[in-house]
């Protein structure tokens, strides 16, 4: 017989995208029954008015509706996006634009500092709680199809300073930080959606640039940490970064001693899909020290993979301890959240606001 505890652990663990522009009825069914953890938008969820622009009342509306499904008494689910600026950020007109952060390699931390309040600000106010940003990698190769300028520029120091004071103004506007991807995706050729990255660096390369804006989070207190779907040859060779225990547990966790939670980038990508089956990567990824699993895309994937957890919970008194572990921090995340959270503001006065506007285009400058 199946533990309700146990559900309820893997419950947390599930991050899941949907499909639809609505909140989905089984979706809501499920955060009512605490199978559940987050909720993830994608640009396909977004409703266009005939002007072009989104609608978002209908995302505030449906973001009501996720954290209103939890049973009573529960905590709601986290609703999280990546809004990071430029290429991907799937909240637009008639909210704030914004550039990618490479713009904010030469700007002052101060300046970051405040789009990313601006930022966070219009984001709560449509009903988010947790952004998918920092980028944290460094852009450190020309030709890697997927950072790019996605980062916060190219050299270490400058991106953890830049980054970081991005973060806090997203703490200050409400809205919960990741930090991504661990232990870093910016020296990479290839894309982890489409194929699975090597890096062949040895450790004191990776402390001095991958690993350096990841400790300097760590030490300012970043929340979450997303990891990245990328071999470091130097730490265990042949598993992406995601599922391996010397990178998770034994790196991100116990050397740089990282205690808050650390999601999986999306389980879903083929860096990770093509060499293992859904409920074995999920249930690798909680082993080798995820606390959340991104299952974004496919609905097949998110009741394997929850049905591969619960068996190996049920039947592995170390795994179940591991996902309980797992579970504790994403309660605790959210319980933070939820209990300093403020008054949701009237998205209207907020999104897309002359002032937010005008700290765009000084970002951009």
């Amino acid at each position: 017989m199946i533990s309700s505890d146990v559900r309820r652990d893997v419950g947390e663990t599930l991050w899941l995208g949907f499909h639809g522009t609505t909140p989905p009825p089984a979706l809501l069914a499920a955060i009512g029954d605490g199978d559940v953890g987050a909720v993830v938008w994608f640009g396909r969820n977004l409703l266009r008015l005939d002007n072009g622009e989104l609608d978002l009342e209908a995302v505030a509306r449906a973001n009501e509706a996720f954290h209103g499904a939890a049973a009573s008494g529960s905590l709601p689910p986290l609703i999280a996006v990546d809004q990071e600026g430029g290429r991907v950020q799937r909240i637009r007109e008639p909210a704030t634009r914004w550039p990618p952060m490479m713009a904010a390699a030469d700007k002052s931390p101060e300046l970051c500092e405040r789009a990313g309040e601006a930022m966070a600000r219009e984001l709560c106010a449509i009903g988010f709680d947790l952004d998918f940003s920092p980028v944290l990698d460094v852009h450190s190769n020309p030709q890697n199809p997927v950072i790019g300028d996605r980062a916060f520029g190219t050299d270490p120091e400058a991106v953890a300073e830049r980054a970081l004071a991005f973060a806090r103004g997203l703490r200050a506007g409400g809205i919960i930080a990741c930090g991504k991807h661990f232990p870093g995706h910016g020296d990479t050729s290839e894309d982890s959606h489409l194929a699975l990255p090597v890096l062949d660096h040895d450790l004191a390369r990776l402390e001095a640039v991958e690993l350096l804006p990841f400790r300097r989070a760590i030490a300012a207190g970043v929340p979450v940490m997303m990891t990245a779907h990328v071999v470091f040859a130097a730490l265990e060779a042949g598993v992406p970064a995601t599922l391996s225990a010397a990178v998770i547990a034994g790196l991100l966790r116990e050397r740089l001693g990282f205690a808050g939670v650390i999601v999986s980038d999306d389980l879903d990508m083929k860096a990770v899909a093509d060499g293992y089956a859904p409920g074995d990567a999920a249930v690798r990824a909680i082993a080798a020290g995820c606390d959340a699993l991104l299952l974004c895309a496919r609905e097949d994937v998110q009741r394997e993979s929850q049905a591969s957890l619960v068996r190996a919970a049920t039947d592995d008194a170390t795994f179940r301890n591991r996902l309980a572990s797992a579970a504790g921090r994403v309660r605790a995340l959210k319980a933070r959240h939820f209990e300093t959270a403020g008054q949701r503001p009237d998205w209207r006065a907020v999104c897309g606001a002359p002032a937010h506007r005008e700290l765009a285009a000084e970002l951009a400058g």
